[in-house]
């Protein structure tokens, strides 16, 4: 290989590590705006009480509060939710949900 060769494969690699970066930037950012709106509407949405609650469940189950989250701003979005919503009112939601889950037991045989 002559060194003409060598630095055009250079800069097509450079190129496309700069291109591969860029995108990722876009992702990053995008993903940032959604989650900031996210958090407008959460805070609209519940109590400073219930947040505080949903913060703390996030830090222990991060996806089910992530959907948990996701319900309640549809849910506020279709007006099926009063707003604010109460940590009372937040916590029988959850009990709903909870319940929904599937129990796993082993029997022994």
């Amino acid at each position: 290989m002559s060194d003409e060769e060598l630095d055009q494969i250079r800069k097509r690699k450079l190129l496309s590590m700069q291109h591969r970066m860029s995108d990722e930037q876009r992702q990053g950012q995008a993903e940032q705006q959604m989650e900031e709106q996210k958090q407008a509407l959460l805070s609209k949405i519940l109590a400073p009480e219930a947040r505080q609650r949903l913060n703390n469940l996030k830090m222990v189950r991060k996806d089910f509060a992530e959907s948990i989250e996701m319900q309640l701003i549809e849910m506020a979005q279709t007006g099926k939710l009063p707003i604010p919503l109460s940590d009372a009112q937040l916590k029988q939601i959850l009990v709903q949900l909870q319940s929904r889950k599937r129990e796993t037991k082993i029997r022994r045989i």
